[in-house]
Formats: structure tokens, C-alpha cells, sequence
């Protein structure tokens, strides 16, 4: 008989405040130490722990846990027979891909790697860095770097280091001269956790609810009355992706309008709508948004 639990890995570090949000939007509670690896949460069915992104995928291939959230780069780093559920497209900074780049001192006589045959890479994913290279055919020593990184390029010819916004670089002074792997964080799943009835079910809704909760953060409610005699100039003006909710209202002179907006499109939008007739516009913030 099956265990009704289910192991769930999340990261610790810079990730973990991220991901206690994001679960948060999702509908879960975390809650627990800062510095609790073993922290709680509100599901009974669930029990937690957190690790760091870089040891994930292992604990999860191995069976110790049943899923985990964790990065495309380190699954890749690790080597890892896992199943990627799902693509969450959530980070520390920034919802951008984060990007692992070759570079190098901004006065390196270095233009291309080619350039590094025979030079010493330091850098904290050595296993790519190191297949990076072979399919170039180029000829380099990559050496573990425990940290601080960017500081070492004026130690050593070349680094490899994560970017989500370039800022650290640029304060280094560095110059980039290619990105070895673009990442995102993804679900990932133990094959055989996959493979049974209660996990996978319980996986694919964690995975439905985070993703609502990511579609969810740059989307907003929108409500408005319209005079049913500017209804067709009103609906001229949203946007044409899904179709508006229209509701009769007791004044049969004016309808109901509702429909979720990208909230880059509010500022914008809403003067138009007051512009058109609207009246009574209200926007609020979502949690999910379920395609």
C-alpha cells in the first residue's frame, strides 16, 4: 500500500523567501524558523523540507524525496534521472531566465572561447562548464570555485558564474563572452513517485497551483458598468486574447463588464475605458489565474 505522503523538497538560500511566496499565492501555508530546514505546512499530506537548489535533483533521483523545485542548470550539473513536471517561471530577482556566462576581466586580451585553450575556468557549475568546452574542442582546466566568483576572474583566465541581471558583473568590471546554459527553475519528480497513483496526482496539483500563482502575478480583475449604447466601443478598447464576462444589471440601460488584464496594459487601459463611458472601474490583485 502506497504512503499518503508526499516528500516535497524546496530550496534554502536565495531562493527560499521566492518560493515560501509563491507557495503562499498558491494557496499553502509555510511556516516555521528561518532557519528551520524542516519547516511546516498547512497540508497534512505533505511533508517538507528544504535543501539547497544545487543538491535537489540528487535527493529527488534518489528517491529521498518525491519532488523538489530546483533549476534546469543544476539538474543538468548533476547529471539527474529525474521527470521535469513543470517550468516555473519565478526566481530571486527577476521572472527572466537566469543565465550561467563565460567571462572575463573587461582588459583580457580574451575575444572568443576559443582564445581559453589551455586557460583555467573557475566556476561553481564545473560539469557543464566542462561539456561546454569539449563540444568546442577547447582545451581548459575548470576548477570548483567555493564563492565569490567574479572576483577570481583576474585570479585565473576565464569564469563561469550565474547572472539573473548582469548588475554584479558590471560592479566587477567583467566582460561576457557567452552564456553556457539558460535556466529556470522547474518541478521535478522521483520516476518512481511518478509512477504512483496518489504522488502524481498530488504533484499535478502543486504544479496546476503554482503555475496559476505565476500566471497570476502580472494579471489584474477588472470591473466596469457600461451604458449598453457605448457597449461596442468599450469592448473595442479591451483586449481582443479572451472574451469579457458581460452582465445585465438592474438598470437595463447599462451592463456589467469583467475580465483579467495584463497589469502592464492598467495604466493605460483604465483612462481609455473612462474616455469611452466607462464608469465604476474597479481592478484588484489575483492569486491564481487556471487556464
Amino acid at each position: 500500500m502506497s504512503e499518503k505522503i508526499l516528500r516535497l523538497g524546496i530550496p534554502a538560500g536565495s531562493l527560499r523567501r521566492a518560493t515560501v511566496e509563491l507557495f503562499g499565492r498558491a494557496g499553502f501555508e509555510i511556516s516555521g524558523s528561518q532557519r528551520s530546514l524542516q519547516p511546516s505546512i498547512d497540508d497534512e499530506e505533505i511533508r517538507l523540507t528544504m535543501l539547497r537548489a544545487q543538491e535537489m535533483s540528487r535527493y529527488v533521483a534518489d528517491g529521498i524525496l518525491d519532488v523538489g523545485i530546483t533549476g534546469y542548470d543544476w539538474i543538468k550539473e548533476n547529471g539527474s534521472d529525474v521527470v521535469e513536471v513543470a517550468e516555473l517561471s519565478y526566481s530571486k530577482a527577476t521572472i527572466a531566465p537566469a543565465q550561467w556566462v563565460l567571462a572575463v576581466a573587461a582588459e583580457s586580451k580574451v575575444e572568443k572561447p576559443g582564445d581559453l585553450q589551455g586557460g583555467i575556468i573557475a566556476t561553481e557549475l564545473v560539469n557543464v562548464t566542462k561539456a561546454y568546452f569539449a563540444a568546442k574542442g577547447v582545451d581548459v582546466k575548470v576548477e570548483f570555485s567555493w564563492g565569490a566568483t567574479e572576483v577570481k576572474a583576474r585570479l585565473v583566465d576565464a569564469i563561469v558564474e550565474l547572472t539573473e541581471t548582469g548588475s554584479s558583473l558590471q560592479a566587477n568590471n567583467l566582460r561576457v563572452i557567452d552564456t553556457i546554459i539558460t535556466s529556470t527553475t522547474r518541478l521535478i519528480a522521483n520516476k518512481q513517485a511518478w509512477g504512483d497513483k496518489f504522488k502524481k496526482e498530488k504533484i499535478e496539483n502543486i504544479a496546476i497551483l503554482l503555475g496559476a500563482a505565476i500566471d497570476a502575478r502580472n494579471r489584474v480583475g477588472l470591473k466596469l458598468n457600461v451604458r449598453r449604447s457605448d457597449l461596442d466601443a468599450i469592448i473595442r478598447i479591451l483586449p481582443a486574447e479572451k472574451s469579457p464576462t458581460i452582465s445585465d444589471l438592474a438598470d437595463s440601460d447599462y451592463v456589467a463588464i469583467e475580465v483579467i488584464i495584463d497589469s502592464r496594459t492598467e495604466r493605460s487601459l483604465v483612462p481609455a475605458l473612462k474616455r469611452a463611458g466607462a464608469s465604476g472601474i474597479i481592478t484588484y490583485p489575483l492569486n491564481k489565474v487556471i487556464h
